[in-house]
């Protein structure tokens, strides 16, 4: 899997989890949310009812009270009684001392002369006979007038009862200030944005809202059609959303009108759900911190898997081939020592004949010794390769000896100074003093140190250097040796198969390409490992790493 395949495995794992999770959590509170909205929503329009039904109650009492006075006023009393000034006085001041919501009281006769009348209005000897409350009043025997400004240019309401005296019709009639009905109003209002009013069948305000409009302006709501009982409902009014309650009153043709701000009343429905949404926000942030913590030590996880499996693999096939391969070489060189060394005995045997002859009665003499030379120089060389492979090929169980790898490293130089002079390679020896001792394979640790430096003396080629360095990874109990050249590098796409048998840079006739691998094969079997790092243009550096106690399974040479 490459990175794009692992950012959609994780996200696909974050978008599972987080549907599983915040779903059914929103879900479950918007469920919760709605039932409580709907039962506290319904409480308060519940409250709302009670309000006005109970304040409509108040007012329809006020005015049977009022009607009820005047009745027993005219039961009670004559027509001439009540007409004489001294004794409606009389009776006035008695029933102000019980309510005091009357301004005035007249007692007007049949052709609709006030014939008695008292109060702060020059009205004595008005007549009403063209009024057409007057003429209700008589017809009805009850009348209750809407707020208005009659001859005395003021807002009031009139409650008139007739009576009848044998043929004698008369009507008691008494005025109520309309203050008394804003009074009577003003208690129901609620809150700090609640109002409430009356309004007549034709659409005027009765009272005096608390915020706008005055007695006798237009409605600011719509009418309502007569009904019985209290209506609830909500309104949007100057843009901001009102529960209006309304209802009829029984006594009157008015209608009451209830407001309330239900952010007042709701304001623990939405402080609950300022809570609530706050818990949910809260909880969905954990989630998501959660699901991005768990899907990121999956992935990881999972990325750490496929690494180590991907070596573990790559361990594996090199293992393969380096049998394979010593296998192959064994075969090899086992059928190409034989020819060999006919080639070296017919040679030396060419020689000693040679010897025994004179060399100036032989023609060419100088020219065959030569050559017999050579073919024992490159019989030895193909012997060199083969040794080479067998070396390869064979099981050698490495020796367990307690060296100093300080010491091995410089043994190492020691044998490729000459070398190193001959190309003006300035070696460098960068040990640490207090390197612990090691227990392995002197003689193979060796062998590698020597092929990995000798390579690096063939990369700079001249004028350079390379630098022999020791020191001690003490978390890991590993004693290091690092080999830094200040060669042409390894190019990236051939370091994967530096270590592989017969895998060679060098030009044909300068390498075999088996030195590296058979390091490779040793630092296996000591319980070591051999690692590279290259950068093309800056030089190589080969890490070689020993355990500092003994791989399992290492003979005991001691």
């Amino acid at each position: 899997m490459n990175t794009q395949d692992y950012r959609r495995l994780r996200l696909k794992l974050s978008s599972t989890i987080l549907l599983f999770s915040l779903v059914p959590l929103l879900a479950l509170g918007f469920i919760i949310h709605d039932q409580f909205k709907r039962a506290y929503t319904g409480k308060v329009k519940g409250q709302m009812q009670v309000i006005v039904n109970n304040k409509r109650s108040s007012i329809d009492m006020f005015l049977d009270e009022r009607i009820s006075q005047l009745k027993t006023l005219a039961q009670t009393h004559t027509f001439g009684e009540l007409s004489r000034q001294k004794a409606l006085e009389a009776v006035f001041r008695t029933v102000q001392v019980n309510s005091g919501s009357f301004v005035d009281m007249g007692v007007i006769d049949a052709d609709g002369n006030h014939t008695a009348y008292v109060g702060p209005y020059p009205l004595k000897h008005v007549n009403y006979k063209n009024e057409q409350w007057f003429h209700e009043a008589m017809l009805k025997g009850v009348y209750v007038s809407d707020v208005f400004m009659g001859f005395r240019n003021f807002p009031h309401i009139i409650v008139a009862v007739s009576a009848h005296e044998g043929d004698r019709n008369w009507i008691l009639r008494a005025t109520i200030d309309s203050d008394v009905f804003d009074s009577l109003v003003r208690t129901v209002q609620l809150g700090d944005a609640g109002d409430a009013w009356l309004v007549n069948r034709d659409g005027q305000l009765q009272t005096t809202p608390r915020f706008s409009g005055k007695v006798l302006d237009p409605s600011p709501l719509p009418m309502l059609a007569p009904c019985p009982g209290a209506r609830v409902d909500d309104m949007d009014l100057d843009g901001s959303r009102r529960i209006v309650g309304r209802a009829w009153l029984n006594r009157a043709p008015w209608l009451l009108v209830v407001l309330e701000d239900p952010t007042e009343e709701m304001s623990p429905l939405f402080r609950t759900q300022w809570i609530v949404m706050t818990l949910l926000g809260v909880v969905m942030i954990l989630i998501l911190i959660g699901t991005m913590l768990s899907t990121n030590s999956t992935v990881r996880k999972l990325i750490n898997a496929e690494r180590e499996k991907a070596a573990l693999d790559a361990s594996l096939m090199q293992a393969s081939k380096m049998a394979a391969l010593g296998k192959l070489a064994a075969g090899v060189a086992h059928e190409v020592n034989n020819p060999l060394s006919l080639i070296q005995e017919s040679a030396g045997w060419i020689k000693d004949l040679l010897t025994e002859e004179d060399p100036e009665s032989i023609a060419n003499f100088e020219e065959i010794e030569d050559a017999v030379n050579k073919i024992e120089l490159h019989v030895d060389r193909a012997r060199s390769v083969t040794h080479r492979m067998l070396g390869f090929a064979r099981r050698m169980e490495p020796m367990q000896e307690n060296v100093d790898v300080n010491d091995i490293a410089a043994q190492t130089l020691t044998f490729l100074e000459n070398e190193a002079l001959y190309r003006n390679i300035e070696l460098t020896a960068e040990f640490r003093r207090d390197l612990p001792r090691v227990t392995t394979d002197t003689a193979q640790v060796q062998q590698v140190l020597l092929n990995i430096t000798e390579n690096a003396i063939d990369a700079v080629e001249k004028d350079g250097s390379v630098t022999l360095r020791t020191g001690y990874d003490r978390d890991a109990e590993q004693v290091f040796i690092t080999v830094t050249d200040t060669g042409s590098g390894i190019p990236r796409e051939d370091l994967g198969r530096i270590f592989d048998p017969f895998y060679t840079t060098k030009k044909v006739g300068e390498g075999t390409g088996l030195g590296l691998a058979i390091a490779y094969s040793i630092m296996q079997k000591l319980g070591g490992t051999i690692l590279v790092d290259s950068t093309p243009g800056d030089g190589t550096t080969f890490d070689v790493r020993l355990p500092v106690h003994s791989a399992p399974g290492m003979a005991n040479g001691a």
